[in-house]
């Protein structure tokens, strides 16, 4: 008999299942402290909670029996991961459950925004019969531009299809061949905000994606655009979004969500007359708060029973054997699809990973996961953990293929990482574990290197001419850039190279420009580690 302690609200609709199992036993004992979880925590071999119970290192460590954390949800942030993986408990959340309800939510703001239901309701409830000042407009035929096309982005472009509306839709992992089977154009960020009538954002918050959105795009943006945010504040400025409004390029905006929640009673969106705010509510119906306590339950009972499951967001079991020969090289396989993720610059349709060496006789799985999660994360952010990375990966049809060769060029072990992408360009990006160096990018598409996969980097293309090196270093200087190390990389020459960088701090992106428009440097990118 498998015991399960329930320590936050959660209905029993939603747990029906683990209630009805003939070997589980489900206890409710709710608004508990720390030390009194501590002091009963240990007969339980399954916790299920939300967001109000933190389970911390002292939790996990008093349940001697425990096997799985199921968090009814999607965060885990009131969850150490680091003790769970460490004592090997397995941690799951209910990443689908808020998909419908928060697509839903978005054409619900999108419909008021359209028709100015807000502003009409509270002048009609206030004496006011007012048909003039409220005139709004149809979605049919109209073009809509999504940010975004991960689970929610897609359910959102399906339904305005089905309003008769055009979709331009943006994703870095969004390929021409995915697009055109879901029936919309794939499109640039430039481009949504140059063409769209309405435009909404369904993107994780990273630093890639903080004010992706802000006054160069409202510069361009295309007049009487309709603006709505229901994944995360700060992907949108909103300061630079209210002077669009008051300037006239944006006709309004719609937002469940703010930069810093909840927000300052001064707030610019709280009193403007043609922006609409919810608190936070995408995720809050009676649907979508049972779907992720039934998700969770269905994932807690096969853990239980020992049965396959998915979900997880830590590092499932791997025999200490093979851990012990893996975990030195989880940093630098993260590092290299991160840096190679940066690198490339067209949406990824294939990852190809290649072990060489003495790893290639084990099991590289979990290593994979690593590389595969750096990958998906430049872009994605904290949505991406080592476990469902490879399901994103497939729901996004991108194809991970995994050769290994022993031999490796002189190397213990050497790890390659090759993103292919449309038209089948290719991004290589190799690396290892040096004695006495430690980890080290080794190759950088045809060049050879030795870089320290570390800060803040610039890779630079170019052809090799005299002087150029020095050029780059005074524009640097000049900018208050200073170099900390730098490798060329070539074949022959006078011919194609590349420079790597690592510098002391971010670089502005008109440091960037400044770069590119240098005679013989093609491009320059920077790449942060």
């Amino acid at each position: 008999m498998f015991k399960v302690l329930v320590s936050d609200p959660i209905s029993d609709l939603g747990i029906q299942q683990l209630m009805d199992a003939a070997d589980v036993q489900v206890e409710k004992k709710t608004g508990l402290g720390e030390d009194e979880l501590v002091a009963i925590i240990g007969e339980y071999d399954a916790l299920l909670v939300r967001s109000q119970t933190r389970v911390t290192e002292k939790i996990m460590a008093a349940g001697t029996k425990l096997k799985v954390v199921g968090r009814a949800g999607v965060g885990v942030d009131n969850i150490d991961l680091e003790a769970a993986t460490k004592r090997g408990i397995i941690v799951i959340n209910a990443p689908d459950g808020n998909t419908i309800t928060t697509c839903e939510h978005t054409f619900a703001m999108m419909m008021a925004l359209a028709r100015h239901i807000p502003q009409a309701y509270a002048k009609t409830i206030g004496g006011e019969w007012d048909r003039k000042s409220f005139l709004g407009v149809e979605l049919r035929n109209k073009t809509l531009g999504v940010l975004g096309m991960g689970r929610i982005g897609s359910e959102v472009a399906k339904r305005a299809k089905a309003f008769g509306m055009s979709i331009l839709a943006f994703d870095p992992f969004l390929t021409q061949e995915r697009a055109e089977k879901m029936e919309v154009k794939l499109a640039t960020v430039d481009e949504i905000v140059r063409n769209a009538d309405f435009m909404t954002v369904h993107t994780p918050l990273t630093p890639e994606t903080h004010h992706l959105i802000s006054r160069p795009q409202f510069e361009v943006m295309k007049k009487g655009m309709r603006i709505i945010n229901c994944a995360r504040g700060g992907i949108i400025d909103e300061l630079a979004l209210v002077d669009a409004i008051n300037k006239g390029i944006v006709a309004g905006a719609a937002f469940d969500v703010f930069e810093s929640e909840p927000p300052q009673s001064d707030h610019p969106f709280l009193n403007h007359p043609k922006i609409i705010v919810t608190p936070h509510l995408g995720a809050s119906t009676v649907e979508a708060q049972e779907n992720v306590a039934i998700d969770v339950s269905e994932e807690v009972l096969h853990i239980l029973r020992n049965e396959p499951f998915k979900n997880a967001v830590n590092m499932p079991p791997v025999a200490a054997s093979i851990m012990c020969r893996l975990q030195p090289y989880f940093s630098i396989g993260e590092k290299l699809g991160s840096f190679a993720a940066q690198a490339a610059n067209q949406a990824v349709h294939e990852i190809h990973v290649d072990y060489a060496g003495d790893l290639s006789d084990i099991d590289t799985l979990p290593l994979t996961r690593y590389i595969v999660k750096g990958i998906l994360a430049h872009h994605l952010g904290s949505d991406v953990n080592i476990v469902n990375c490879m399901h994103l990966a497939k729901s996004r049809d991108i194809n991970v293929v995994v050769t290994k060769a022993s031999k490796s060029k002189g190397f213990t072990n050497l790890l390659t990482v090759t993103l292919k992408s449309q038209n089948d360009v290719e991004t290589l990006v190799a690396g290892t574990l040096l004695n006495g160096y430690g980890e080290r990018i080794v190759q950088i598409d045809k060049y050879p290197v030795d870089v320290a996969p570390e800060g803040y980097q610039i890779l630079i293309s170019h052809n090799d001419k005299p002087g150029l090196i020095g050029r780059v270093g005074t524009l640097l200087g000049e900018n208050d850039v200073n170099i900390a190390s730098m490798q060329v990389g070539r074949k022959i020459i006078g011919g194609a190279a590349i420079m790597i960088l690592t510098v002391d701090k971010a670089v502005q992106k008109e440091v960037l420009n400044h770069l590119t428009s240098l005679p013989e440097l093609n491009h320059a990118i920077e790449i942060t580690l």
